[in-house]
């Protein structure tokens, strides 16, 4: 009888911890479940406790480098004869320009074209059905287009000059840039934060609460404000002298980065 009695004490004893361990794992597989759900979201509690604020930083440097680029166009009879003429004048102005200076890396070609030229003359037409008239070539047109880099601002009025005395066709596109822009950029951008900081510490104090840390950072796209420049000269003056070097301002150059921070407070 008391076996019978100890075996089922045991048996409810079992059952009864069976029974918590059951509502133990549950618990915990609901718990998990929940938990999982709920990953990588904010709560209203955590949105309410951030603050975001925008900051500016602009830095002025004064250009270090000029760039600009000419063409040449020749015409002749066949593509030889105006390639000719073409390389003629582009070695020359090349060569002007590293006998003043300019590295080779620094002279680029950026383009080379040769197209016909078609004589468009119309023959007119006095009996029905009219000739199928087809173009003429009689000759051929090449152009080539190079770019520079004038790394001594001061010399670009006296370069410019000096290339355009050598009879290119075109002139064109000076603009003055930074040869290292990021240190410039970076500057900005250090300007920005602290401002952003600024902003913050200032709207922080208006609410009454304190700045804890940085939640999350962004950059916005900033951008450089060219010059623009004056060129006072001609090419030859009336008395048909030299070139008069341009008179050129290269100013200064503006670079404005933004930046978003937003700050968790408590």
């Amino acid at each position: 009888m008391e076996n019978n009695t100890n075996l089922l004490t045991s048996h409810r004893f079992k059952q009864a911890v069976l029974t918590v361990l059951t509502f133990l794992a549950v618990f915990l597989i609901a718990k998990s479940i929940n938990e999982f759900s709920h990953f990588g979201q904010r709560s209203a509690t955590d949105v309410q406790d951030m603050i975001t604020v925008q900051g500016k930083g602009e830095v002025f440097a004064v250009p270090d480098i000029a760039t600009f680029s000419f063409g040449i166009t020749e015409t002749g009879k066949d593509v030889g004869e105006a390639n000719n003429k073409a390389s003629t004048k582009n070695n020359a102005a090349i060569k002007y320009l590293k006998d003043a200076g300019i590295a080779e890396k620094d002279i680029q070609t950026t383009g080379y074209s040769a197209n016909p030229q078609y004589d468009n003359t119309q023959v007119m037409c006095v009996k029905y059905p009219c000739p199928t008239q087809t173009p003429k070539i009689i000759g051929y047109e090449v152009t080539e287009s190079v770019a520079v880099k004038v790394r001594n601002t001061d010399k670009a009025g006296d370069i410019l000059s000096g290339v355009g005395s050598l009879g290119v066709t075109n002139i064109s596109g000076l603009t003055f840039t930074i040869d290292d822009e990021d240190s410039i950029r970076a500057e900005a951008r250090s300007k920005a934060i602290a401002d952003a900081r600024e902003k913050a510490d200032v709207l922080a104090k208006e609410l009454g609460v304190r700045i804890d840390k940085v939640s999350s950072f962004s950059e916005d796209g900033g951008g450089v404000a060219y010059p623009v420049f004056a060129m006072q000269s001609k090419a030859m003056d009336m008395a048909g002298n030299a070139a008069v070097a341009p008179e050129i301002a290269k100013g200064q150059n503006k670079i404005t980065v933004g930046v978003n921070v937003t700050y968790r407070i408590k």
